[in-house]
């Protein structure tokens, strides 16, 4: 069941925030949390995905407060986080600011203690000694078995529930690949008869999965970008890997850009670590390149400068400035202007300047991006058009010859005025 006209444009403007409820404040709690809802509403974030909420599992857990994939139970919610009244307030308070829910869903493992594995121990792989049988080397999980279909069901009804009874709006879904296609597009058929239009984000690269995913990750592109900071690579990686990226997807496929999230952070760095000083300048292409669904990562607004622990709990500090909320917002409102029917384009450049055209109906966009470890002068022609610097609170407008100098890392972004 694909998405309406509406819900296609809807997500070609939107940017979504991913939620570590359990770092994002002290209390790591769903109250705590529902005090930031109106500065990221300001921000301009529109779908805000929430990593599990569901009880960890304790037998085999990780650290003190275990992984937040590891699920004890699809059903319920985890208790340090708060009652399901106060899940249902939330969502509802969400939904009144005109934002968004989607859920993190884990369909291909649970923990070792999960309930199933007392009322439907069936519903896992068992080796030849009978034991369950953990997938790779995450020790804290089980496998669920993939050819027993009646685990399917029970995963669709847990998924169901969650849509029925807090009316989230959809679902991430966790290694979307290790679960067979054919569990998710009768996932999204069941799931689409409760409520329409919702959200369907999967992790994976597998160009298979958009006959039931409406966005994949883009994780080429975050791999090459890390690459091309560190080892110096040329302009020409970065527009190959999109190439590369797009080729096997359908031309109008939707891919989540990123520069930092849950997995990124904790275990490859946080995204100065990375990109150094080229940081927001990934972030800025990651809101106006033509199939992508940008995210920002909790706290990448203050911004956070360590690895979050992973296991245990780690909270954020919401009391220093909030430095990048303003680049944010900005980024945001501006793609609010852009829609799936735009034409893009890359303008030729010296050096490692990353120039791009996004035009539609009635908005140009151009960004000028400075990935040399120089400074660079750079000068276009912007011919009759009229353009203003997102970025620029004056009422400055440019035309004619545009004359810019960058320092490395830094980008001028110009939409077109009336």
């Amino acid at each position: 069941m694909p998405p309406s006209k509406e819900m296609l444009t809807y997500l070609h403007q939107s940017t979504i925030y991913e939620v570590n409820l359990r770092q994002y404040t002290p209390e790591g709690t769903i109250n705590a949390f529902r005090k930031h809802l109106p500065r990221l509403k300001s921000m301009g974030m529109d779908i805000l995905w929430f990593m599990p909420i569901h009880p960890i599992g304790e037998k085999n857990k990780k650290g003190t407060a275990g992984s937040y994939y590891s699920s004890q139970n699809f059903f319920e919610l985890h208790p340090t986080y708060g009652t399901k009244e106060d899940f249902i307030t939330m969502v509802d308070e969400i939904h009144q600011l005109g934002m968004k829910i989607m859920l993190d869903w884990v369909a291909n493992h649970a923990a070792w203690d999960n309930n199933w594995t007392l009322t439907h121990p069936e519903f896992f792989l068992r080796d030849d000694a009978g034991a369950f049988v953990t997938p790779f080397d995450w020790t804290d999980v089980i496998q669920i078995d993939h050819q027993h279909e009646p685990a399917h069901e029970a995963m669709i009804a847990a998924m169901s529930y969650w849509v029925k009874e807090f009316d989230i709006d959809g679902f991430r879904a966790d290694l979307a690949h290790l679960t067979p296609l054919p569990f998710w597009i009768k996932a999204r058929n069941q799931i689409s008869t409760i409520k329409s239009n919702l959200i369907w984000l999967a992790e994976t690269e597998d160009a298979n999965y958009y006959e039931s995913f409406d966005i994949v990750f883009a994780w080429k592109w975050m791999h090459r970008t890390e690459d091309f900071v560190k080892n110096h690579l040329p302009l020409q990686e970065l527009t190959h890997v999109l190439h590369e990226q797009n080729h096997p997807y359908p031309s109008d496929a939707m891919q989540m850009f990123f520069t930092s999230n849950h997995d990124e952070n904790s275990w490859n760095g946080t995204e100065y670590e990375k990109y150094g000083v080229y940081a927001q300048a990934f972030a800025v292409f990651s809101f106006f390149y033509k199939s992508s669904i940008p995210l920002v990562y909790t706290g990448q607004e203050i911004p956070v400068r360590k690895r979050i622990s992973f296991f245990d709990k780690d909270a954020l500090n919401w009391n220093e400035p909030i430095t990048l909320h303003e680049f944010y917002q900005v980024l945001a409102i501006a793609r609010k202007a852009c829609n799936s029917t735009d034409d893009f384009s890359f303008i030729s450049f010296p050096n490692n300047i990353m120039a791009c055209k996004r035009t539609g109906a009635n908005n140009t966009i151009l960004m000028f991006i400075n990935l040399d470890e120089k400074p660079v002068d750079i000068k276009y022609d912007l011919g009759n058009s009229c353009y203003k610097n997102i970025f620029d609170l004056s009422n400055y407008v440019h035309t004619g010859n545009l004359d810019w100098y960058l320092q490395p890392g830094e980008f001028a972004v110009l939409q077109s005025t009336p």
